[in-house]
């Protein structure tokens, strides 16, 4: 009888990329959570601003693209590990400079990098996945939530006490780079097993795999996932850029109320993400994705009907728990698609993370100011739902196609 369970290896491996994933959300949230403060240390107009929060996605989509080519070179596991301290390195940088330029380079540097650690990360976690035989995607993205509360209270917690950026990141980045650089020792990315005994990751260290990898990615059959990322991300930075805007202009709460719908969502994403991989075993991921859809649609249209501020929490508690699987299933999917390429497939999917991020916020505020907010808010509504068009590619390929060739299958190690 075979022994199905995950090896020592695989365990370590799954360990590791969830600290890095933790790492990264800290890290994130202790930038975008204290962009005031920064605009303030630097002196940046409120008509500049805007340049340098859209050029750090922009620079990311390069980054994320530029991955793609290295990772043929080089393995993601080594990208990951040596790109990771240069994005926290940014922050630290972001955070102590005193002339614009300073402030324009670091982020530019970030944008680049996060690309790079962003798409590294993924590809990694894909390979994982593959070698366990089970969804465990939502795992790690469960971890980065729980960094980026982790880091969004470090930030509160700074500005409640008016200490210099510098100050509070600097200790921060020397604990979370060497806990990332230790880490980053038991990555799993080479000759990672397959859990039923045959050999090494198909696409990744294997004689058939310089055929394998060299696979083309059709654009025209990841289209549909670059759709659903974009669309997600639109409802993610509608919530994470207008949530507190609408609550207290829109439905009159007051001020502090009206910085609880961020955390909340937060929250509910992370308990999603955690529970969210039970779901895809039990259930498979087009049932997971289209209730996640429908549970995030409905969450919309709740903040968009709201009689006041409580009903409005509760809408977007519902686009936290909806929203919160379509991106780890999305990346899951790119993999299953192109098997033998799912680095590059991952990299591109990974710049229409941005894309969404790009666009979102600017068309909600644009319609908001133009028509009305409640009626922005029914644009990202109508984007997420149009996810259901395309749940069917989140099936396993043996379930999407009828053409008799054979397709990859996973395994259910319990």
């Amino acid at each position: 009888m075979t022994d199905t369970r995950p090896t020592a290896r695989l365990r370590h491996g799954r360990a590791s990329l969830a600290v890095s994933f933790f790492v990264q959300g800290a890290v994130f949230a202790l930038l975008v959570t204290r962009i005031p403060a920064l605009q303030d240390r630097y002196g940046v107009s409120d008509a500049l601003l805007p340049a340098f929060l859209a050029a750090v996605p922009v620079l990311a989509g390069v980054g994320s693209v530029g991955t793609e080519q290295l990772v043929k070179r080089v393995r993601p596991g080594l990208v990951l590990r040596w790109i990771q301290p240069v994005v926290s390195v940014a922050l630290l940088a972001a955070g102590s400079g005193t002339a614009l330029w300073q402030l324009a380079l670091a982020l530019a540097v970030f944008g680049l990098s996060v690309g790079a650690l962003d798409a590294s990360m993924n590809m990694l976690g894909v390979t994982l996945q593959h070698a366990y035989g089970r969804s465990i995607m939502l795992g790690f993205h469960a971890a980065y939530s729980l960094g980026g509360i982790a880091g969004a209270s470090l930030a509160w917690a700074g500005a409640h006490w008016d200490v210099p950026l510098h100050v509070l990141y600097a200790p921060l980045v020397a604990t979370l780079v060497p806990v990332a650089l230790f880490a980053s020792r038991w990555y799993a990315d080479q000759g990672t097993e397959n859990n039923g005994g045959e050999g090494e990751r198909e696409g990744r260290g294997g004689p058939a795999a310089g055929a394998a990898s060299s696979a083309a990615v059709g654009m025209k059959l990841l289209l549909p996932l670059c759709l659903v990322m974009s669309f997600a991300y639109i409802g993610d930075s509608t919530v994470s850029n207008w949530s507190a805007k609408y609550l207290e202009d829109v439905l009159h709460s007051s001020e502090q109320l009206a910085t609880v719908p961020y955390n909340v969502y937060m929250v509910t994403a992370l308990v999603g993400r955690t529970f969210g991989d039970f779901g895809v075993r039990r259930y498979g991921a087009v049932a997971v994705v289209r209730a996640g859809t429908l549970l995030a649609a409905c969450g919309f249209a709740v903040v968009a009907a709201a009689p006041g501020a409580w009903a409005g929490m509760l809408g977007f508690t519902l686009v936290g728990l909806g929203l919160c699987v379509l991106v780890p299933q999305t990346f899951a999917a790119a993999g299953r698609l192109f098997p033998g390429a799912s680095d590059a497939a991952v990299a591109r999917l990974n710049i229409f993370n941005y894309v969404g991020f790009l666009v979102g916020s600017p068309l909600v505020g644009a319609l908001g100011g133009a028509w009305n907010y409640r009626g922005a808010m029914l644009v990202p509504m109508a984007l997420v739902l149009a996810t259901l068009w395309y749940a069917r590619s989140f099936a396993p390929a043996s379930a999407r196609y009828g053409d008799g060739h054979e397709r990859p299958r996973t395994v259910d190690v319990g």
